[in-house]
């Protein structure tokens, strides 16, 4: 998982991303605001961040106020890391979009814990974006299935949404998870094979 540390301290810098790189993560680090904010608007963005309050460029509580309301639909965690422990920093803090707050200087095991918590959190949401992104597909299958298919009267070939014509079994291959087995229904068999048919008669 990729986290990003933003963070002016340089021996503050080093030794979290010394920590988070010992517990297995992809580690990437930044001073200042500026940089962290183009960061996180690029594609490929860290999924966890952890945010000092007090930095050059964009401040830690402007950087959550722009990820909180951006039209982009954001993924990261993020965890406020600062020395103000005022109830009431702690509080806008959280306000502003910070997803946890944590005071320096911090307890070692205490951040890798609130760490994991947030990898936890960021899992579920992304095994719950997957999943409605498999509703939305099964639900656009369906109403595919449920409109009027044109179908030839003679050799009942499908005409599909690129007006092209496809024989029904590739059609219904291609559309649904039905597999296609094939059989001979009693009239054809009647039809087509008479003398079979009456001897098994």
């Amino acid at each position: 998982m990729k986290v990003l540390i933003a963070e002016d301290d340089a021996t503050t810098r080093g030794m979290l991303e010394s920590m988070l790189a010992k517990w297995g993560y992809e580690v990437q680090t930044t001073q200042d605001g500026d940089d962290a904010w183009r960061i996180l608007r690029a594609q490929e963005k860290p999924q966890l961040v952890l945010l000092d309050w007090l930095m050059p460029g964009i401040d830690g509580v402007e950087i959550c106020k722009r990820l909180k309301t951006s039209p982009e639909k954001n993924t990261s965690y993020v965890i406020m890391l600062t020395v103000k422990d005022k109830k009431e920093d702690i509080v806008s803090g959280l306000n502003a979009g910070a997803d946890d707050y944590i005071t320096k200087p911090f307890d070692h095991e205490e951040l890798k814990a609130r760490i994991k918590a947030g990898a936890r959190i960021i899992k579920l949401q992304m095994d719950l974006k997957a999943k409605i992104q498999q509703l939305q597909d099964a639900l656009s299958h369906i109403k595919t299935l449920q409109g009027i298919l044109p179908i030839c009267m003679h050799c009942h070939k499908i005409r599909t949404d690129e007006e092209a014509w496809q024989q029904l079994e590739a059609y219904l291959q291609h559309h649904t998870d039905v597999r296609i087995s094939h059989a001979l229904c009693p009239e054809c068999f009647k039809k087509y094979y008479p003398d079979l048919y009456e001897e098994d008669d």
